[in-house]
């Protein structure tokens, strides 16, 4: 499979959709995630207020509008290099749970921008933590996001 010409624009796809809303699960109501931040619906936190409702429609309106307005943004921006689309789609997903901010200061893409493809894709393992402690559930997600980046390694 060959990489994306720098400067061309990769899109989210399906699979990265079905990536986050697997491993975001879906929660109308607004509750406090590990790290005691409010989120809704499919793993959403941009001007979430406790008691706040929506449907799972609307939640995954308001996933693909963030995908595309800002974490697909800052995955297109951040990566200076080609890509394959599982590689964009893993680091999309990791995007999404950890901050487009977190994400471009991170050592995974400054590997990335070396086209350091490998050690890039190693580094999604690395985003496990909630407060310096483990937790299973992201240690899992980085397990799944890590083996659709090497997917066409």
């Amino acid at each position: 499979m060959s990489r994306k010409t720098i400067g061309s624009l990769i899109l989210a796809s399906a699979v990265a959709i079905g990536t986050i809303t697997h491993y975001e699960g879906f929660r109308s109501d607004a509750y406090l995630d590990v790290g005691n931040i409010p989120t809704i619906g499919y793993g959403s936190t941009k001007d979430v207020k406790m008691g706040d409702r929506i449907d799972e429609k609307g939640a995954r309106s308001r996933l693909i509008k963030e995908v595309i307005d800002e974490y697909g943004k800052a995955v297109n921006n951040c990566v200076e290099v080609p890509l394959h689309q599982s590689e964009y789609d893993a680091f999309l997903s990791l995007t999404y749970n950890i901050g487009a901010n977190a994400f471009c200061k991170s050592t995974l893409v400054k590997k990335a921008n070396r086209e350091d493809y490998a050690g890039a894709c190693k580094e999604i393992l690395k985003w496990n933590k909630v407060n310096g402690k483990v937790v299973k559930g992201l240690t899992n997600r980085r397990k799944g996001e890590y083996n659709l980046c090497i997917m066409d390694h």
